[in-house]
């Protein structure tokens, strides 16, 4: 007598067809895992670069006479960060995804930070473009930079600065340390994606973006490494 396997339960006993990953459901989140560290290769290039021979965005007035002084850096850099912004919230989807199951409370929470952190981030780059308009349009600058300082320094909204910065250095370090115990993707790579942290720390405290412009282009190589193995990850 002639019998057959229903399609969607596979002989081995192993995932149902349906809910098995494919390579179209990997694809988008290796495209972001190609994508998004490089929104921040360019913010923080046009960022350094403007400021080579000095000056910041520490405080409003800093923001505003940066912001004036290049005013086509300064938006490249603010629609490169909210852009890598959006699709780093995929590409941590797609961490998780290869990693599938190995390291996986690193994993999660360093997903669940870091996604969170980038979202936050949107919002916080997204005042670059108020603060171009400002200064393009003059008027009373010093009165603009007041209302900058309140509105990053009001309590409502505090809670997405700190958000931020924990997603992007601890989020980070934990999504690279689950890259690295998972051996998922090669060790360099993994310390690629690590290296972010200290560099972006270090950048801030020497007082030179150079620093962080390093540090981004090792997350991106290390993320493109990660978007690699996805696609090649067996199925």
């Amino acid at each position: 007598m002639e019998t057959s396997v229903p399609s969607s339960v596979p002989p081995s006993g192993g995932v149902p067809a349906p809910f098995a990953p494919s390579p179209a459901r990997s694809l988008p989140l290796a495209l972001a895992l190609f994508a998004a560290p490089w929104g921040f290769v360019v913010a923080n290039g046009a960022y350094a670069w403007a400021t080579r021979a000095g000056g910041g965005d520490g405080t409003g007035a800093e923001a505003l006479a940066l912001a004036a002084a290049h005013p086509g850096l300064y938006r490249l850099g603010t629609v490169a960060a909210m852009l890598g912004s959006l699709l780093m919230v995929p590409a941590v989807l797609g961490v998780r995804r290869l990693l599938a199951g190995r390291s996986p409370k690193l994993g999660f929470l360093g997903a669940v930070l870091t996604a969170g952190g980038y979202i936050c981030y949107f919002g916080v780059a997204l005042s670059g473009i108020t603060e171009v308009a400002m200064a393009e349009h003059g008027g009373p600058l010093q009165d603009y930079a007041i209302v900058l300082d309140n509105s990053q320094s009001d309590a409502s909204t505090l809670w997405v600065f700190l958000l931020f910065v924990l997603g992007n250095l601890v989020g980070t370090l934990l999504l690279g340390l689950a890259l690295l115990r998972s051996r998922a993707v090669p060790t360099w790579a993994a310390a690629a994606v690590l290296a972010w942290p200290p560099l972006h720390v270090t950048g801030l405290v020497v007082g030179s973006e150079w620093f962080e412009v390093a540090g981004a282009l090792l997350q991106a190589a290390g993320l493109v490494v990660t978007g690699l193995r996805l696609l090649a990850s067996p199925r």
